[in-house]
């Protein structure tokens, strides 16, 4: 062996971050979460009687053969092919909840960031269908989101008193979103909801 082999210089391997993603529309600032936060009225949750997912119409019609699912698909995702039904066929889509990427949409649920049940519970069961599929559907503010599907299951409908994304650097985002839905549609927080949502806009 050469004796100088030891002296070459040795190259890191360096692990490659993702691609900037796509993000959901009109997050708020941290001042401005603050605001709507500090405006948002405190309440219990009322009762689930009544629920359904099927009063919150979901995924319709967008453009074309797109529904809400695949407008989504294709706005977080990166070299995103789709069929000529619209669906999803090649791509790439970063979880921001969990940090994983995918390659298969079949992978990928969108999330609800306030979920329909949390609605329901803090003030969508007095809503007309209308005003409840234009929640479901929302592509203006920051509702919608393509997340690793079993993190989305695991969340389920629970607020952020019960549940954070396993990334702790997304909790500034997730509460900056949630606070800015609630606000929009005019929902209520619980005290231990709005407590939980302050300690992640204090991490911002």
């Amino acid at each position: 062996m050469h004796p100088f082999t030891f002296l070459l210089p040795l190259v890191p391997l360096i692990t490659a971050l993702p691609a900037p993603f796509a993000a959901p529309p009109n997050i708020p600032t941290t001042s401005a979460a603050q605001t709507q936060l500090s405006g948002l009225r405190v309440a219990p949750q009322g009762s689930q009687t009544g629920y359904s997912r099927d009063l919150f119409p979901h995924w319709t019609t967008q453009s074309g053969a797109c529904n809400t699912r695949e407008v989504v698909l294709a706005r977080d995702g990166t070299n995103v092919v789709r069929d000529s039904s619209c669906a999803a066929v090649s791509g790439r889509w970063y979880s921001a909840f969990d940090g994983a990427t995918w390659s298969a949409a079949s992978d990928v649920d969108i999330d609800h960031m306030v979920p329909l049940s949390n609605a329901w519970k803090s003030g969508a069961a007095s809503w007309t269908t209308s005003r409840r599929q234009q929640f479901a559907n929302d592509l203006t503010n920051p509702q919608l989101i393509a997340v690793t599907d079993n993190v989305n299951q695991e969340k389920g409908d629970k607020g952020p008193e019960a549940w954070k994304p396993p990334l702790a650097s997304y909790h500034c985002t997730y509460s900056k979103m949630w606070i800015k839905v609630k606000s929009v549609y005019g929902l209520s927080v619980t005290s231990a909801e709005k407590s939980a949502l302050q300690g992640m806009l204090n991490t911002c």
